[in-house]
């Protein structure tokens, strides 16, 4: 047989003989056919260690029978260990506020339950879903504990990536920090500072990023748990959600505590409208910082060219030896996709209505999402391209020789603005250097004039004397 007949409130439904989910999650897979993702290890593993941490709380206040409650903890355990991913099949966009993959979860708990107490699937004669399973909890407030935990557990890897990201940017600002190169702003040329100078402003944008991030996690750590279907707490012990919360800030290392207000936690998606911002801001600081490498590594010939990164492929099909900025041209992709993940999160956050916001399965994945692909995106970028960036110092100064714009500002105070700006205009028209222009005025002295127009002191700031 490649079947089983299983029954739930609206009836029969034929679910694949050897699945461990059950009626509910068959619907699901039948009204959902969209997207053809399911949800993220880190969801399905925070989902499993509320159902542990519910099992073993249960049990200690006398709800639940010990012996249904070693299974369920051995179910558990096999699926934070690897086992039975498969099994969790609903699409990532379900609807009533993620019924579908919660029951997905209890179904497949408890049937493999009831196989290790000698049960069969879809019989549930030792361990139901809901009955035991779901006891003293509800989707309401387990879909937003889990979401919470699944942020945490991944926004820890993509801060800890962006740390590290910030450290190697460092590096580079320590080894160049006296290698002088034209300032550009409004993408015209401005005047001197140092390759050290323009990375530790980068380094400082993605430690700021992480910063922010790690400030908007400890709102991750309040949980609703308990809470049941309206915050009521109904049909769950008054000791649960404090003994249940301990469990998981044992198991995640992470501040986590009941909420305060119950009703709150169920009602507001403020803690995931604030993670996500923090990684819409981190991926715009990211998408900028790679748009100034790929300027910096234009050409090489025709471009800027002053620095260079890893090659790590072709980049053409017909022209031969070409190299593109491939890397950071992906992680501009990744942080676009980031930016309009949290559109889709803050237009979920708002369409919440009253005790509940049915809206979690969208912002769950959009939040995942964003988490996964930038965690992956920054270590790819500080691996493949910021660890084996170099600069061209010789092309530098050829540069900073070409633009009597880079060091002019420098003879402001001396000679006055109007006088320095005929200098520069001449300096370009007539295609000749800055010096040979000023000498030729005698503006100030030859000595005078090397001193006040060395551009290593300029990017130290102060006037010139």
């Amino acid at each position: 047989m490649t079947s089983r007949r299983e029954r739930d409130t609206l009836g029969e439904t034929l679910v694949p003989a050897d699945a461990l989910w059950g009626a509910q999650t068959q619907r699901a897979i039948e009204n959902y056919p969209i997207s053809g993702y399911r949800a993220f290890p880190a969801f399905i593993r925070a989902f499993v260690r509320i159902k542990r941490a519910a099992a073993l709380a249960n049990a200690e206040s006398g709800r639940l029978d010990p012996r249904l409650k070693d299974a369920i903890v051995a179910a558990c355990d096999e699926v934070l260990a690897g086992k039975h991913i498969d099994q969790f099949v609903v699409d990532v966009f379900h609807s009533g506020a993620g019924v579908s993959f919660h029951m997905n979860v209890n179904e497949v708990l408890a049937n493999r339950a009831n196989q290790i107490l000698g049960g069969g699937l879809g019989t549930y004669e030792h361990v139901n879903p809901n009955d035991h399973v779901n006891m003293s909890q509800s989707t309401n407030d387990t879909t937003p504990t889990a979401m919470r935990l699944a942020a945490l557990e991944l926004t820890k890897t993509l801060c800890g990536h962006l740390d590290r990201l910030a450290e190697s940017i460092d590096q580079k600002a320590t080894r160049y920090a006296n290698s002088v190169k034209p300032g550009r702003t409004h993408l015209q040329d401005a005047v001197p500072i140092t390759f050290g100078q323009e990375f530790s402003g980068w380094a400082e944008r993605v430690r700021g990023a992480s910063a922010r991030l790690h400030g908007g996690r400890l709102e991750l750590c309040d949980l609703g748990i308990g809470g049941t279907a309206a915050g009521t707490g109904l049909n769950a012990d008054p000791k649960f959600r404090e003994r249940v919360c301990a469990l998981l800030a044992d198991w995640y290392g992470e501040p986590l505590k009941p909420a305060k207000n119950l009703f709150a936690a169920m009602q507001s998606m403020a803690p995931f409208v604030r993670i996500s911002s923090g990684m819409r801001t981190a991926a715009i600081e990211l998408s900028s910082i790679c748009n100034d490498i790929r300027l910096l590594v234009s050409g090489p010939r025709t471009g800027f060219g002053e620095i260079s990164i890893p090659a790590v492929q072709p980049g053409s099909s017909i022209m031969p030896g070409k190299v593109n900025p491939a890397i950071p041209e992906m992680v501009n992709q990744v942080c676009f996709q980031v930016i309009g993940n949290d559109t889709a999160v803050a237009w979920g956050a708002q369409a919440g209505q009253l005790e509940l916001n049915v809206m979690m399965p969208g912002i769950n994945y959009a939040v995942c999402f964003s988490a996964t692909i930038l965690a992956n995106a920054v270590r790819v970028l500080r691996e493949k391209t910021i660890d084996g960036l170099r600069v061209d110092d010789d092309r530098a100064k050829e540069l900073m020789d070409m633009s009597p714009s880079l060091i002019v500002t420098a003879l402001s105070p001396h000679i006055g603005y109007a006088k320095a700006a005929d200098l520069v205009k001449r300096a370009l028209a007539e295609r000749r250097s800055l010096m040979d222009v000023a000498l030729e005025e005698r503006v100030m002295s030859e000595a005078d004039l090397h001193r006040v127009l060395d551009p290593l002191p300029m990017t130290k700031g102060g006037v010139q004397a």
